[in-house]
């Protein structure tokens, strides 16, 4: 089974990303899961055709885990990817990274982390005990970073090799850097700015996607790129990714830039 996270900067189109991606890996014959792991709940909709589903977190707070079942929390998606959402703590209080432990928590009880794929869509803005559970636990093992040319996106990412790095010291870690995804927003020379970024932490931009009014569009039609529009070049960049993720053995433990390194080098781009 292979486990992999993706995270990035809320906004830099990660849940995207994750569906499109998704969708394109259960095209290859395989069987995917896909854990959303940020309060904002939404990481699956696309795949449900629109549809929020229940959270963890809420049928936890309202019936008690004693008494929330697989069913409750496991919902079938676009061409059967089984689609979970961890959700998070009302708004104001309480921690929302313990929607992640409660999520992973009922699904092990259930014997439900189980496939081909495990997709994990977590937030990376700030990577906190909750947020990083899945590599931390080893539940993910295969990190993949998406980030435009921006610099506070390209500063989560920094971040997020922070923790990868430290995780990975660990004796038992299973958790490595996988690559570096360029979700573009249409920067000059953004795809050079990122691949070098990408080599800079000891890794590789795996996958460069343009942006594309496609996305919306699909979005709109509350479908995936994948099954809105399939033939077009945008879904053949999912399709690619998908490929590559699946064939990847470059796993490193990554070097993180100081923060002047950082902005040194979009200067280096402007």
């Amino acid at each position: 089974m292979k486990q992999i996270a993706l995270y990035g900067k809320g906004g830099i189109g990660k849940s995207t990303t994750s569906a499109n991606l998704s969708a394109a890996l259960s095209h290859r014959d395989l069987s995917v899961l896909q854990i959303g792991c940020d309060p904002k709940r939404d990481s699956t909709r696309m795949l449900m055709q629109g549809r929020f589903i229940p959270t963890v977190m809420d049928l936890v707070r309202v019936r008690g885990d004693a008494n929330v079942s697989l069913d409750d929390v496991v919902f079938t998606g676009y061409n059967g990817i089984r689609c979970v959402e961890a959700g998070g703590p009302e708004p104001g209080v309480g921690c929302a990274g313990r929607g992640i432990i409660a999520t992973f928590q009922l699904l092990e009880k259930f014997g439900a982390l189980s496939g081909d794929v495990i997709v994990y869509d977590v937030l990376g803005d700030v990577v906190c005990g909750g947020f990083a559970m899945p590599m931390r636990e080893g539940y993910a093992q295969e990190i993949y970073l998406v980030t435009s040319g921006e610099l506070m996106s390209l500063y989560a990412a920094n971040n997020i090799c922070k923790a990868v790095q430290r995780l990975a010291s660990r004796v038992k870690s299973k958790c490595r850097l996988g690559g570096v995804i360029c979700n573009a927003k249409g920067q000059p020379r953004e795809e050079e700015l990122v691949s070098e970024f990408a080599r800079r932490v000891n890794s590789t931009m795996v996958q460069y996607i343009p942006r594309d009014h496609v996305v919306q569009q699909a979005e709109v039609n509350r479908q995936t790129v994948i099954e809105f529009a399939p033939d077009s070049p945008q879904a053949g960049h999912y399709r690619s990714l998908a490929g590559r993720i699946m064939e990847n053995t470059n796993l490193t433990i990554p070097t993180p830039l100081e923060i002047d390194d950082l902005e040194s080098l979009a200067r280096e781009f402007l």
